[in-house]
């Protein structure tokens, strides 16, 4: 059900994706992208011709590094803007789903293999709600994984701070990316065997260098390295 604030929030995360951020989603394989599709890939034991919801999709940033693997993928988002704009770009036939997450059943009349997201979590609020939507649409046994930013992290605030356009209104969840909030919220919506690992430690400014992502790869062998962790993958799985 639709509430006055939820779709108040929905209406500002629309205005903010369609007319304000929407340059800095720019396409393209880039190391950065790469690094956190190969993190997804390493979570979600898709095989080929497996249904595959991917929440928050945007103009495909991620999707379409992820097609073509013989996956049927569902690119949902509250944008049609943002997936007319994925639609276009995609050499492949990706499915769309325009709609708030969390009342995604509303709108499909089959049950997904896996769910997926990048990046997507701290723009919305209400995670039972986003979490009871997904696991109503998983069959038994599925699995989801979200890749994230780490809510310490003062290199987040500092980008909404200093970037033009960005604004801690439309990224109203970020202190909130952290295992302990997260977690518990996929438990209570029946996940089990939930899960956070840290990963990564630059932007793509750096990352995208080839020194900065040597020195990247190198900081995540060194488990001994205090300096904490940029990204992070929240990972769970429904019973079978």
């Amino acid at each position: 059900m639709d509430t006055p604030d939820r779709i108040a929030h929905n209406q500002y995360q629309r205005t903010y994706f369609d007319t304000v951020v929407r340059a800095r989603l720019a396409l393209g394989a880039t190391t950065y992208v790469n690094a956190h599709v190969q993190r997804m890939l390493s979570a979600l034991p898709v095989l080929p011709g497996q249904r595959v919801l991917e929440v928050g999709a945007g103009p495909g940033k991620f999707t379409l590094l992820m097609a073509g693997r013989g996956w049927d993928i569902v690119a949902n988002d509250l944008s049609p803007v943002l997936l007319e704009q994925l639609e276009t770009a995609s050499d492949h036939q990706i499915e769309t789903l325009c709609c708030d997450i969390a009342t995604v059943g509303d709108h499909i009349s089959e049950p997904f293999d896996h769910a997926m997201g990048f990046f997507v979590l701290h723009h919305l609020m209400d995670f039972d709600a986003v979490f009871a939507g997904l696991a109503k649409v998983l069959k038994p046994g599925a699995t989801v994984a979200f890749c994230e930013p780490v809510a310490w992290n003062p290199l987040y605030y500092a980008q909404i701070f200093f970037t033009p356009g960005m604004r801690f209104a439309g990224e109203p969840s970020l202190t909130s990316m952290r295992p302990g909030k997260i977690l518990p919220a996929l438990e209570r919506a029946g996940f089990t065997r939930t899960r956070a690992q840290g990963y990564g430690y630059f932007p793509p400014v750096l990352k995208n260098r080839p020194l900065g992502d040597r020195v990247e790869r190198w900081l995540d062998r060194q488990a001994w390295v205090p300096f904490p962790n940029a990204f992070q993958l929240f990972s769970a799985q429904l019973p079978a």
